[in-house]
């Protein structure tokens, strides 16, 4: 198996070099304090339990400090936990970086932006296309560095552009096999549907959500930026309306967080596209780290499911 804390199983000693991503205060039943610690390298992340915390420990312990950890991986409840055996922040002359910590899309940069670059000059509609290489040439650096969330998929260095590439890429065989979906627009759609994370989310290392996303969230705001960006560039007309409606019911379902459900065919098809991408991102990262013959974790955000991986390869 390969190393880091997204390999560990159960049993297996850890003495290493962590991340901490968040760190919560809580109170056990016998009245002490601890901390719940949530620990990261480059390969994954793990629960682990500070007990009998003292307040120079919640001073120590916080969100983007490295520290050198040992303990055992255990399971509670069906997930893998770290019990602590000793810990300590890390010094000048440990010679770790928090970079060396956060996990990076497996494409480069370079390629993503060619990606994203390839799909525009694809376009042939005059008015998407001027709005989407607007907000791409307004937003490239962060748009190439983010993550798509702060859990479950894409939650990585590059992840976003690494989400939008893949759901191009995806929506470039289904124009093949169904070609009377408009391209532009559903080009269009997948580039600029999460690009409200931007300002959702807080960055790259520790990730968290703004106040602004938490007040309104990334499909408002993306909805009301289309419309600044179309008056701006002086583009009226349908496109701009339907655009944002790609935007605004791209989560499919109201208990989803869609404002509207998908009510023309390419936001369907973005819905569906944007499932299947975050859903396989998920599960090849989840299988990636378990032998033949064994299921993952449960996984949350895919119905508390834990996942087989067959014995057999395929030829």
């Amino acid at each position: 198996m390969k190393n880091g804390i997204g390999f560990a199983g159960v049993g297996d000693a850890i003495d290493d070099f962590m991340l901490i991503k968040e760190a919560t205060k809580g109170v056990a039943s016998n009245g002490k304090p601890f901390l719940t610690l949530i620990l990261r390298d480059a390969t994954g992340e793990i629960e682990a339990k500070l007990w009998d915390a003292k307040k120079e420990d919640e001073a120590l312990f916080v969100p983007e400090q490295i520290v050198k950890i040992s303990g055992e991986v255990n399971q509670f409840r069906g997930r893998s936990q770290l019990k602590i055996m000793a810990v300590r922040p890390a010094q000048p002359t440990d010679d770790v970086y928090i970079s060396d910590f956060v996990e990076k899309a497996p494409v480069e940069k370079s390629v993503l932006a060619d990606k994203l670059t390839e799909a525009i000059f694809e376009m042939k509609n005059p008015a998407l296309q001027r709005m989407v290489r607007a907000f791409i040439k307004k937003y490239q650096e962060d748009l190439l560095t983010y993550p798509a969330a702060t859990k479950n998929h894409h939650e990585y260095v590059s992840g976003l552009a690494h989400h939008i590439v893949s759901m191009l890429a995806i929506a470039k065989e289904l124009h093949i096999l169904y070609p009377e979906l408009n391209k532009d627009l559903l080009y269009s759609g997948i580039i600029l549907h999460d690009l409200g994370k931007l300002k959702e989310l807080s960055g790259v290392v520790t990730t968290t959500y703004t106040t602004e996303g938490k007040l309104l969230g990334h499909i408002p705001m993306m909805v009301e930026e289309i419309g600044l960006m179309a008056k701006e560039l002086q583009i009226e007309g349908e496109e701009v309306v339907i655009l944002q409606h790609l935007v605004l019911s791209h989560h499919g379902k109201a208990e989803w967080g869609s404002p509207k459900p998908p009510m023309v065919r390419e936001a369907e098809i973005l819905h569906l596209i944007d499932l299947m991408d975050a859903k396989m991102n998920m599960l090849n990262r989840a299988l990636d780290k378990v032998k033949p013959g064994e299921f993952t974790e449960r996984m949350f955000a895919m119905d508390n499911r834990a996942f087989y991986k067959p014995l057999f390869e395929e030829n």
